[in-house]
């Protein structure tokens, strides 16, 4: 099970709900946020990307709560220049499965939809790192609790540390 993913193996999608929680100035999520985004960025933990479909919902959650155009685009700027996090590009392949997603599962959310269309196309464990409990729903999707990866990259930074 050990893994450069925080004790995770292979590719790991992060959802939305760790990004907009790293902007935010607070959030329940925040210091797992900022933990499991200082360890991508700083490169202890590898493989993790995001769907560029993000920076839309980021967008309209931004604009929805007050803040400015400029203001979102500041902090969605912000968020493509975390250290070695990789965003994946959309295509028609992205929106069909989709769309099939919301028939098929009934998703509320073609934000919710969109992630996990590109997780089923571009990450080949098809993980990913959310508190969203519709993931668990769609068939082939594997879902990693942010908290527990945040308190496992924690464990492995204090085990690094106590060895020296």
């Amino acid at each position: 099970m050990d893994g450069p993913s925080g004790g995770v193996k292979g590719r790991l999608m992060i959802e939305s709900d760790v990004l907009h929680a790293h902007i935010k100035e607070s959030d329940w999520l925040k210091a797992p946020a900022e933990t499991l985004l200082k360890a991508v960025h700083e490169g202890e933990a590898r493989n993790f990307y995001a769907g560029r479909e993000v920076l839309h919902e980021l967008y309209y959650l931004l604009s929805r709560s007050g803040q400015r155009p400029e203001e979102a685009l500041s902090k969605a700027g912000a968020l493509t220049r975390i250290g070695n996090l990789t965003w994946t590009s959309t295509s028609t392949d992205n929106d069909l499965l989709a769309l099939s997603l919301v028939a098929t599962y009934r998703l509320s959310s073609i934000f919710d939809a969109y992630r996990a269309a590109a997780c089923l196309l571009h990450d080949p464990d098809h993980t990913m790192v959310s508190t969203d409990s519709v993931y668990d729903e769609i068939l082939g999707l594997k879902r990693v609790d942010p908290r527990d990866l945040a308190e496992r990259l924690l464990d492995k930074g204090t085990e690094t540390s106590e060895r020296r």
